[in-house]
């Protein structure tokens, strides 16, 4: 057993414990070294550390250094410390500018499906309305490539319970995307596009940096000629990244592609009709 040994310390010897106290403003304390009564206006940086600025009654103001146990508040020693910064209310808003519901489940994933091109595609998509497909229970895939989508649409065989969305670059009239999506499309698919060559143009060039998407001449990668253009390594996949990390919310994309997104949404859980 360990013996007991007691503490033999003079009371007038022993450190004492200063409470903290956050700082704020109208705080009225008193500096202990120069008696000096005010309260408090202000804090701030300085090169000798945080230092509070006390007014006292009569207007004049003065600046001391915030010491341990420096100040007098209602009598008893304290210790002024910056406040706790205070914890960011939690988004009241999706990425796609949707009412946020925090705390919500994902929903099981509904039999419908929406497509897309290709994978800078899909990770835009989930990007912005992330948070929407999840709590819809509606999953994303991809195509690589448009000419795949009348077989994969005659293999997902798309009916009133499992609706099929597909969202298609460049579809403007005439193309062979707008042949393809005019063969593929029934009351239970619905094919939507984009009139740009790529999705990377869906993104607004002023939240990129840029002040337009560059023109590249027929016959050119277009990825690589974009990265060219603007002088970026021709390294396509780094560039998408790029692209992506300046992608905060709906109001980096074009209106083009969100219309058609939302569409797309509505689409796949609307309820059965028949």
């Amino acid at each position: 057993m360990r013996a007991y040994s007691p503490d033999l310390t003079p009371p007038w010897k022993k450190r004492r414990t200063v409470p903290q106290v956050p700082l704020e403003r109208d705080l009225v304390v008193e500096e202990v070294t120069s008696g000096f009564c005010g309260a408090v206006t202000g804090w701030e940086k300085s090169a000798q550390g945080l230092v509070v600025s006390l007014e006292d009654r009569f207007g004049k103001t003065r600046v001391f250094p915030l010491t341990e146990g420096g100040f007098l508040l209602e009598g008893h020693a304290v210790t002024l410390v910056r406040p706790a910064a205070a914890t960011p209310a939690p988004p009241s808003r999706t990425a796609s500018g949707s009412v946020a519901v925090p705390g919500a489940r994902a929903r099981v994933a509904r039999a419908g499906r929406i497509y897309v091109e290709g994978r800078h595609d899909a990770e835009l998509v989930e990007r912005v309305w992330g948070d929407d497909l999840r709590i819809e229970g509606v999953v994303v895939e991809y195509l690589e490539g448009v000419d795949d989508l009348p077989a994969i649409v005659e293999e997902f065989a798309p009916g009133p319970d499992a609706r099929l969305g597909v969202l298609v670059d460049h579809l403007v009239p005439g193309s062979k995307e707008a042949r393809i999506a005019a063969e593929v499309a029934s009351p239970h698919a619905l094919v939507v596009g984009h009139p740009y060559i790529d999705i990377w143009e869906a993104v607004k060039p002023s939240s990129v940096g840029i002040a337009a998407w560059p023109r590249v001449p027929r016959g050119q990668d277009w990825k690589t000629g974009i990265c060219r253009a603007l002088g970026w390594p021709e390294n396509t996949g780094a560039a998408w990244q790029h692209i992506l990390s300046r992608v905060h919310s709906y109001k980096d994309l074009e209106p083009e592609l969100l219309g058609r997104v939302e569409e797309l949404i509505d689409f796949v859980t609307a309820p059965d009709q028949t």
